[in-house]
């Protein structure tokens, strides 16, 4: 993979891109339409207030998806605070170590108590534990209650 040269935008394709513009368009299209008929007490008004409904709701749904980035920036975080740990009680960068272990692994790895967590960082990498069998093999176990 190529190094970047420069800080871009990051786009969720499918969202910024086909959902969201979709789904904008599908609510002010209803919108538009059922104001036309609006006061008329008849099948087609209650037809066009129901799919208006549905698309104000999905529009909604997708501007909630935005969750989704804010819990990638909680992963980024939880990383940074693996790394920053692994570096106070080992004295070494976790960067080597960082490389071979999915997302998954290192917020597993944040659950160990300091005592353990390079002893176990180490054979997570060497032995390809996965995020459970890390969890399991944890005797300090540190809880975070503050996570999303």
């Amino acid at each position: 993979m190529a190094t970047p040269t420069k800080n871009t935008a990051m786009y969720y394709p499918w969202h910024h891109f086909v959902l969201l513009p979709l789904a904008l368009l599908m609510a002010g299209y209803t919108i538009v339409h059922y104001t036309k008929v609006a006061g008329d007490d008849d099948q087609t008004a209650r037809l066009w207030f129901s799919v208006a409904a549905l698309a104000v709701i999905g529009f909604g749904v997708l501007v909630m998806l935005r969750q989704h980035y804010a819990l990638q920036l909680q992963d980024r975080i939880c990383r940074l605070e693996v790394r920053q740990r692994y570096f106070e009680v080992s004295g070494q960068r976790f960067a080597p170590l960082e490389q071979q272990l999915s997302t998954g692994q290192i917020l597993s790895l944040r659950l160990a108590g300091d005592a353990e967590l390079p002893a176990l960082a180490q054979a997570a990498v060497t032995s390809n534990l996965t995020p459970k069998d890390i969890q399991a093999r944890i005797t300090d176990f540190q809880f975070d209650a503050m996570r999303v």
